[in-house]
């Protein structure tokens, strides 16, 4: 298996245990924290699928994101570049995904513009060095797989141990 095939089926096996993680949620277990320091379901999300469509879209191919193509910036009143670092913990907390239709619209974008951009790469093109800030310079692959896998599973754990304390079931692998 290619470097590229291996990072393409393991985004889209994280990708669909997001959309399984809250598909059934309602928005009130969406926006649920755990205690008054505790960041909801709904900021993780919010933060890592931002995150995943800078790396993929901004850093790695200097193209406008799909958040900013789509007008998400302006349908959830957030700022055009925001998404969250460095967000205060009363914002963040205060972040909501509603409508939820337009929040599962950016995601599955977000979703699709990322298989597509691995589906033309390479493993030599993956090897090319890129800078993400404030991190620095580093290979794509590694860009990838810090800021897109390794980030992503870490936050959707955290949305699996909110679902627990929820008393929700648990997510399969």
């Amino acid at each position: 298996m290619s470097t590229v095939q291996f990072i393409r089926d393991s985004l889209r096996q994280m990708h669909n245990m997001y959309d399984d993680a809250v598909r059934e949620l309602t928005p009130e277990q969406l926006h649920w924290r755990a205690n008054d320091n505790g960041l909801p379901a709904s900021f993780v999300l919010w933060h890592y699928v931002r995150t995943e469509d800078n790396i993929i879209q901004f850093v790695l191919q200097h193209k406008s994101t799909v958040w900013l193509d789509g007008g998400y910036d302006a349908r959830f009143g957030l700022h055009r570049t925001a998404q969250g670092t460095g967000m205060s913990l009363q914002d963040a907390q205060n972040l909501r995904l509603e409508p939820m239709d337009d929040w599962k619209q950016y995601t599955q974008a977000v979703w699709k513009s990322t298989d597509e951009y691995l589906s033309a790469a390479s493993d030599e093109a993956l090897q090319e060095k890129t800078l993400v800030k404030p991190l620095g310079e580093m290979p794509i692959q590694n860009a990838i797989g810090n800021m897109c896998l390794t980030h992503g599973f870490t936050h959707l754990g955290e949305i699996a141990h909110l679902r627990g304390l929820m008393g929700l079931r648990g997510m399969a692998v």
